[in-house]
């Protein structure tokens, strides 16, 4: 054996398809939990802004490569990882030979792409939200991830998940605080409106790689406004456009609609019909409502969920209950009663004569959902570990192709029937053909 010398990524692998329990020694035996030999090696892939609130966690295990298309970004990020290696380019990142795991904090409209190049090369990956901006990449990324989830751990990056009132709510819901459940609210109330594209404006930066910027979507001159946001939340200056984001659905919607996911256990809707403002070419609508309708499964009924956004809002349940106070929130309706949740706090209202809790069985301490700790130390302990998280790219899959069936039935204008093990709109082909984008020549998805 001493001739021998077996990859760390490959031993990590090889574990995992056995189904052995533990891969990583724990504290205190042999070399210890902090050892080299126990830490990921990481490639953080968009390397500033919203990927600062990774470098805390992250200086945990090894960061052995930072990628990012502003060399000024690159230069923040080595101060805090010295030792990585420095690239410009995705692709030539995933191409460093010691990877065992990708962090993506990019633009939208790239997440699909990295994803799918990481997974599809053996890599762990932690993707933030959205996980795609058309249902077309949505899918395959997910479909690319169940391919391979007993080798691969993922998280989508609605990192809110960890907040203990999502337990709360769900253990509410279940064990019938409000009775059967049969509808579902959630609404968001961020309006950034915007006419069109940045009109051209000067050169990019010398630092500033604007083609790879760009990356896979169709070429817009560039604009400092792209890049005029603060730190983590620069987004807002692009993604409300439709060739680099999904607006609200993509960026404050999957965090609230994860709120009611983590209840309903659904998975793609068979219908969907969407309203809102006028048709922008150019910008997603800050206005918006979409009813999609999901089957019964085996604790509920089939149900409606209803996603509003900017400004439009379901009724209050009660006159006294202001639901405008609540930026982002979900309400559940009852046969019994009402929920009403932000990210923090929830309150029930009972309805009816026989609204008496009663029915209402409260479940024991020793059954309470466990705290989930840190939802990024979650993903890096389940990359070492049994795989599993709590917002693998299967459920954040379907609560995204959901969210972005929404924006195809409003573009065309009509309620569409939705055939989700093909993929396909079964009564408009006006829809299909917007159930995938267009991408520049040398650019490959599924690479």
């Amino acid at each position: 054996m001493k001739n021998s010398k077996i990859k760390r990524r490959d031993f990590l692998k090889g574990v995992a398809a056995t189904g052995a329990g533990l891969v990583i020694l724990p504290s205190g035996v042999l070399s210890g939990q902090n050892a080299p030999s126990n830490k990921l090696n990481i490639a953080l892939i968009g390397a500033y802004g919203r990927a600062r609130a990774h470098y805390r966690g992250l200086k945990k295990e090894n960061v052995v490569a930072l990628c990012d298309v502003d060399e000024n970004h690159l230069g923040l990020a080595a101060k805090e990882f010295p030792n990585a290696r420095h690239y410009i380019d995705w692709r030539k990142c995933l191409e460093q030979k010691d990877l065992d795991a990708v962090v993506c904090c990019t633009p939208d409209h790239t997440h699909a792409f990295i994803g799918m190049w990481a997974m599809n090369r053996g890599l762990h990956l932690y993707m933030e939200k959205p996980m795609g901006i058309s249902v077309e990449e949505v899918r395959l990324v997910r479909a690319t991830y169940l391919k391979n989830k007993n080798k691969l751990a993922t998280q989508h990056g609605t990192q809110r998940h960890a907040k203990p009132n999502f337990d709360r709510v769900r253990e509410l819901i279940h064990d019938g605080a409000i009775g059967e459940l049969k509808a579902v609210h959630a609404w968001g109330d961020r309006q950034l409106r915007r006419a069109g594209y940045p009109s051209a404006k000067g050169k990019p930066p010398k630092t500033l790689h604007y083609d790879l910027w760009l990356g896979p979507s169709p070429y817009h001159p560039y604009s400092p406004e792209y890049f005029s946001g603060k730190p983590g939340l620069n987004c807002l200056q692009w993604n409300m456009y439709w060739d680099f984001g999904a607006g609200q659905v993509g960026d404050m919607g999957s965090h609230t609609m994860d709120l009611a996911w983590n209840v309903i256990e659904a998975g793609i809707p068979l219908s969907v019909k969407a309203t809102g403002e006028k048709f922008n070419p150019d910008v997603t609508p800050v206005e918006l409502k979409a009813v999609f309708k999901h089957p019964p499964n085996s604790w509920r009924p089939a149900i409606d969920v209803i996603w509003y956004q900017g400004g439009a809002m379901p009724s209050s349940p009660r006159k006294y209950v202001d639901l405008n106070k609540i930026g982002h929130g979900v309400l559940f309706k009852g046969s019994k009663g009402f929920l009403v949740s932000s990210f923090d706090e929830r309150l029930i209202i009972p309805f009816g004569d026989d609204a008496d809790m009663t029915y209402y069985k409260r479940r024991t301490r020793d059954e309470v959902i466990k705290p989930m700790g840190n939802f990024q130390q979650e993903w890096i302990d389940a990359c070492k570990g049994d795989l599993k998280t709590s917002c693998d790219l299967d459920y954040g899959g379907t609560m995204m192709e959901q969210l972005l069936l929404g924006l195809v039935a409003y573009r065309v204008g009509k309620e569409i029937e939705y055939d989700s093990v093909k993929g396909r709109v079964t009564n408009s082909d006006e829809a299909n053909a917007l159930l995938s984008r267009k991408y520049r020549p040398g650019w490959i998805l599924n690479g």
